[in-house]
């Protein structure tokens, strides 16, 4: 069945999907951490019997069990290399119950989210996005199915590498696209129904929609407003049974009765979906309602909501926030003297704000508050940070890692940060919990440090957040980014600053140098290669303490390098920490030239050391 003739059958009478897969598949016994889409291999008859009942309760459509079987879900179960076996045996179980049934059942090839964000948010870059969905659909394409479903997809960059994978393979094959929608109607990235709608519409697909999301109100709210933005489309709406709700024994239950759809089934078809069903929670008793009330001409559906899309007004552009002293010094050409400070263990603070002033008569004109270093705990970096202003007078730059974070904590701790009177941020990924105090600690986050520089710079520094909302005032944030000019591969490396500076970095800070002919011809192959000076550097600078740390620094860090010659110095001086001190000072005077500043790594917390640095450089 081609495209124009699918969308002839679904404009003359509402067609209806299925309900779950996977939550039936949990309900009959399939355990939490199995792979569900390896269920078609390990259990067909299971998944065949869960397709039979939703035909014999009336679906017009079904879907192939294969919602996660991409490469990325599927390597977290070690079934990479079973991919397209996987798809084409899920098509193949549903093929056959559709023609043991003797029904006229249109069969849909599932397509879910990858499970792995795409940059900026992520790592995966849209070429890769598009390679994955495209070896899925090819799979189940080549099986057989008669259109193809892309669902619960939260990011519409996502949807439309999917619809072009799908598009490359076969450009003829009808597409039922349906977004995802969190509480507040917005996407997971912040887009709203309207906007969704509308980009939707502009894909090369036949029907679009909402599915999963909460239960059959909101996704009935949801679909009204798409109607309003793109009355011209074809629409899909396959709501979940309500919110779930978690038992004592852990087990997930949805409140949505099979009657309840049954009303919701003749709203959304008169709020203008073509094609209803159910998500997450759903049965084949649910489906078997739909059917029924969609069957009889009397049925009394819901109410349907007033709905208006409300079009953001423009409120104008705010006057930013006066610069911070470190922007000021950066476009001045006042030399940034910082040294990294780690926040106490405890709640004292006196032993970091004594060296907070020290380091502060020493020349320090801008401190660094690192954010749980090496994954140990320790005071808030904010509160740190906060202290250090107030009571030393010097402004800080607060190091702001992603991980452990989400997407709400992020934004949440910008404002606090700021509202702090905190507003230099150096945007990290931040130490890995299993090198720490506490390695099963949670340890995930959502978001990349380049996208975070581009959430900061974009998003905040303009007035709305990520989900495009207006915050009460802009901010006036100053981002810088990690940088190694010694890496291993100079090529990677300059890419991914290049990537930072675009979403908006405004300085850098370094890893340690300890080869300054090397920095230096990394600056100049940048600004060769991209044909523009780069952002100011701030050189990172780490005074060695003794032989032995020069040789962890080197062997084990990644990303310091140490020359052979810098190490034997340190294994023969009669007083190492001295000869620390004389290397930093000399490597200081050779990158100073081509620098913005220096960014000073204590070793062991001695500020003392630093502080015999900074002498030789005031």
């Amino acid at each position: 069945m081609d495209r124009t003739e699918f969308r002839r059958r679904v404009g003359e009478r509402p067609y209806l999907f299925d309900g779950a897969m996977g939550t039936q598949l949990l309900a009959k016994g399939v355990s939490p951490e199995a792979n569900l889409d390896g269920v078609n291999l390990s259990d067909p008859a299971l998944v065949a019997e869960i397709h039979r009942a939703y035909i014999e309760a009336g679906a017009d459509i079904i879907e192939s069990n294969t919602f996660g079987a991409n490469r990325y879900k599927l390597t977290e179960h070690g079934l990479a290399d079973r991919l397209a076996e996987i798809n084409q045996t899920a098509v193949t179980i549903a093929r056959r119950v559709i023609e043991g049934s003797f029904k006229d059942v249109l069969l849909a090839g599932s397509v879910g989210p990858l499970g792995a964000r795409l940059a900026p948010l992520g790592r995966v870059k849209r070429h890769e996005a598009r390679a994955a969905f495209r070896e899925q659909i090819e799979a189940l394409i080549t099986a057989g199915v008669d259109l193809l479903a892309l669902e619960t997809i939260s990011d519409l960059w996502e949807m439309e590498e999917a619809v072009t994978a799908a598009r490359a393979i076969a450009p003829d094959i009808p597409i039922v696209a349906m977004m995802t929608f969190t509480r507040d109607d917005l996407t997971l990235l912040g887009n709203r129904p309207d906007a969704v709608a509308r980009r939707l519409a502009d894909l090369d697909v036949d029907v679009i929609g909402v599915n999963c999301s909460g239960g059959p109100a909101q996704v009935l709210r949801i679909t009204m407003m798409m109607r309003q933005v793109a009355p011209e489309a074809l629409l899909a709406a396959s709501p979940n049974a309500g919110w779930p709700e978690a038992s004592a024994e852990g087990r997930v239950f949805y409140p949505a009765t099979p009657e309840y759809y049954g009303k919701y089934a003749v709203g959304l078809v008169e709020a203008g979906a073509c094609i209803v069903g159910g998500c997450c929670g759903t049965t084949e008793e649910h489906i078997a309602a739909m059917r029924l009330a969609l069957d009889s001409p009397d049925y009394v559906g819901m109410e349907l909501p007033h709905v208006r899309v409300v079009e953001r007004e423009d409120k104008g552009t705010a006057v930013p926030d006066e610069p911070t002293q470190l922007a000021q010094y950066l476009t001045g050409g006042t030399f940034v003297i910082t040294v990294e400070m780690r926040p106490p263990r405890g709640v004292s603070p006196h032993r970091l704000l004594r060296g907070a002033h020290m380091l502060k008569e020493a020349g320090a004109n801008i401190l660094n508050i690192a954010d749980t270093p090496v994954a140990q705990m320790r005071m808030s970096a904010w509160a740190a940070a906060h202290l250090v202003q107030k009571e030393v007078g010097l402004e800080t730059i607060l190091h702001f890692p992603t991980r452990g974070r989400n997407l709400l904590r992020v934004q949440g701790d910008l404002l606090a940060a700021y509202a702090m009177n905190i507003r230099n941020l150096f945007v990290t990924m931040g130490d890995p919990t299993r090198i720490g105090d506490y390695p099963e600690a949670m340890d995930t986050f959502d978001i990349v440090p380049s996208g975070l520089i581009q959430l900061i710079k974009k998003q905040f520094n303009a007035g709305v957040d990520k989900a495009g909302q207006e915050i009460d005032r802009a901010t006036n944030f100053v981002v810088g980014c990690a940088l190694s000019l010694t890496p291993h591969d100079v090529e990677r490396e300059m890419k991914l600053l290049r990537k930072k500076i675009r979403n908006g970095a405004d300085f850098a800070l370094t890893q340690p140098i300890f080869d300054p002919q090397a920095a230096r011809s990394f600056v100049e192959r940048y600004e060769t290669t991209y044909g523009e000076p780069l952002i100011p550097l701030i050189a990172g600078m780490y005074p060695l303490y003794n032989g032995r740390n020069a040789e962890f620094l080197h062997n084990e860090v990644p990303g310091i390098i140490i020359p052979q010659a810098l190490r034997q110095r340190m294994h023969q001086s009669d007083n190492s920490q001295q000869e620390g001190v004389r290397i930093a000072a000399e490597i200081l005077a050779e990158i100073r030239p081509f620098t913005a500043g220096v960014y000073m790594m204590p070793a062991f917390s001695r500020y003392d050391l630093v502080a015999d640095v900074l002498d030789e450089l005031t």
